[in-house]
C-alpha cells in the first residue's frame, strides 16, 4: 500500500496503539489497563483507538500476545535449525518456550490469577490463531524431519504443536519447582516419544 494512503495511515495508527498497549500492560498489568490508559499512552483519543481496533481491549491483548509470540518464534526457528536431533529440538524448544513466557512480562501477566478472565476472553478464545501461527513457524522443520523418518509418520504438525502448546502451558501454570535438568529428563521421557520416531 502507498505510504500516504488512508490504509497505510490506519495501519500506522494501529501499530502505535499496539505499542502503547504493550507498554501499558508492562507498567500496570493486563487486568488494570484500560482503553483510556492505552489511548493516553498513544497520544490519541479513545474514539480513535476504538475506530482502529474494533475488538477493543481483547483484540489489543491478543495483538500484543501475537507480536511477542512472533518475536520468540523468530528466535526459536533459528534454534531449531541449529539443533542436532529431533529429541533435542523438542526438549530444548519446549524449555525455551517456558523460559520465554516466564520472562516476557506481557504474556506472563496473562497467566497470573488477576488476569485469568482476560486470558480466557482474549487468548484462549483465539487459540486456533495462536496454534496456527506456531504451526506455520515449525512446519518446515517438522516436515523435513518426517521425510527423514525422524518424526512419527502418523502425526501432523498441527497436532504436534497443540500437544507441545498444552505441555508448555501446564509446565508454566503448574510449576513443581523441578530444576532444569529434571525438566529436561521429564521431557525426554514423556514428550519425545509422543513425537519422535522410535
Amino acid at each position: 500500500m502507498p505510504p500516504g494512503s488512508p490504509a497505510a495511515a490506519a495501519e500506522r495508527a494501529r501499530e502505535r496503539i499496539i505499542d502503547a498497549a504493550e507498554e501499558c500492560f508492562r507498567r500496570f498489568g493486563v487486568a488494570k489497563t484500560t482503553v483510556e490508559d492505552i489511548a493516553a499512552a498513544a497520544g490519541l483519543s479513545r474514539a480513535t483507538v476504538y475506530r482502529a481496533v474494533t475488538g477493543g481491549r481483547d483484540e489489543l491483548i491478543l495483538a500484543v500476545v501475537l507480536r511477542s509470540l512472533r518475536r520468540f518464534l523468530d528466535v526459536l526457528a533459528e534454534r531449531l535449525a541449529a539443533e542436532r536431533s529431533v529429541p533435542d529440538a523438542i526438549v530444548e524448544g519446549t524449555l525455551s518456550a517456558v523460559a520465554f513466557v516466564r520472562a516476557e512480562p506481557t504474556i506472563a501477566r496473562l497467566l497470573v490469577p488477576e488476569a485469568a478472565g482476560h486470558m480466557q476472553a482474549a487468548v484462549a478464545g483465539a487459540a486456533e490463531q495462536v496454534l496456527a501461527l506456531c504451526a506455520d513457524y515449525v512446519r518446515p522443520y517438522f516436515e523435513a524431519a518426517q521425510r527423514e523418518r525422524l518424526v512419527r509418520a502418523e502425526i501432523d504438525v498441527e497436532g504436534a504443536v497443540e500437544f507441545l502448546f498444552r505441555l508448555i502451558t501446564s509446565l508454566i501454570v503448574m510449576d513443581r519447582d523441578r530444576g532444569e535438568d529434571a525438566t529436561r529428563a521429564f521431557l525426554h521421557t514423556f514428550a519425545v516419544p509422543a513425537i519422535a520416531a522410535s
